[in-house]
């Protein structure tokens, strides 16, 4: 009921001031309109008041009726309107993939709980802020692979994205595997701008595609690389071997990430470098990324009106018949 009354607008607001018509004389009656009575007495017969029944009790309803109709007519003729607005938003979209590192490395503690937790929580805050945007994702360590196409069902998106654990792909840390796997992903993208978010915390080890190459790839086809080193600075504790029974072994062992490298890509490909050793500066690199690619979007507003004008007479009309019927039917007051 409350979202029906909203965005209400009066065409002729001023009509409002006439309610003051009906209420008054509302209030005269009420106050004054027994006075003019009169009041007989027959001498030798006690002075009471006549017995009233239920005719009497409603006798004023069809009076009360009347002056309902008149304020919703008055109400009427000052033509309140409800305003529904219409947005068709035209967006310029930008595909965006990404890479993600999934190595037993990103399990290191220097963020909270571990990197990986760290980073998957701040990749969901920026989807959410790209609602118009393809996104998609992929994970790499020895390997690669395709955990998300570019889609714009970001809920879907981001529940793949909390599923991904180290373990899922051979252990090692394969930058240019992850970096093809996602170019790949932007190849027939029809987007004006493509990029790729590219996290890592370590030194490309392993895989057949090397980093290099991918960027030259990532170049000719228009994508712009954004590559994010993750770690402290100095030494964290880390996994640093494996029980028997699969679960890690932590230990504390140097940060060694190949910034060089992730700066080349960068370069390489018209992006940036950034290298984030907390959660908060890496929250901040994500929001720096989101400002420099902004969505391009036209809203187109369409205004239509609601008219009460009409429903609000024919409630009156409704309201005086059956204040008439209930008068000539129930009262006995004839015309």
């Amino acid at each position: 009921m409350t979202d029906y009354l909203t965005n209400i607008e009066w065409l002729h607001p001023w009509m409002l001031g006439l309610l003051v018509l009906p209420i008054g004389i509302f209030l005269y009656r009420m106050k004054w309109g027994s006075k003019g009575q009169v009041n007989w007495h027959i001498s030798g017969l006690p002075a009471s008041p006549l017995p009233r029944n239920w005719r009497m009790e409603v006798s004023a309803l069809p009076t009360w009726l009347n002056y309902l109709a008149m304020g919703l007519i008055i109400v009427a003729l000052a033509r309140p309107q409800k305003i529904l607005k219409e947005e068709q938003i035209d967006a310029e979209g930008i595909d965006i993939m990404l890479a993600t590192d999934v190595s037993s490395s990103m399990l290191a503690q220097d963020f909270n709980p571990n990197r990986l937790e760290a980073s998957k929580r701040i990749a969901s805050d920026f989807i959410d802020k790209r609602p118009y945007d393809r996104i998609g994702l992929v994970v790499f360590a020895g390997e690669s692979y395709t955990v998300s196409p570019l889609t714009t069902d970001h809920a879907v998106l981001k529940q793949l994205l909390s599923q991904i654990q180290p373990g899922l792909l051979q252990d090692g840390t394969a930058i240019g595997m992850g970096l093809a796997a996602a170019v790949n992903r932007l190849k027939d993208s029809k987007a004006k701008s493509k990029i790729v978010i590219l996290l890592t915390d370590g030194v490309n080890n392993t895989g057949y595609i090397k980093p290099e190459a991918a960027a030259e790839i990532a170049k000719e086809l228009g994508v712009k690389v954004y590559t994010i080193g993750m770690g402290t600075r100095g030494r964290a504790k880390a996994p640093v071997g494996r029980r028997p029974d699969g679960s890690f072994v932590f230990g504390y062992s140097r940060v060694e990430i190949d910034e060089k490298l992730l700066q080349f890509i960068s370069q390489q490909t018209q992006g940036r470098y950034f290298r984030a050793t907390s959660e908060q500066e890496l929250r901040q690199i994500y929001e720096v990324i989101d400002k420099l690619e902004k969505t391009k979007m036209e809203i187109n507003v369409f205004r239509r009106n609601l008219e009460y004008f009409y429903p609000l007479v024919l409630l009156a009309i409704g309201l005086l018949i059956a204040s008439r019927a209930f008068a000539w039917s129930v009262l006995n007051v004839k015309p």
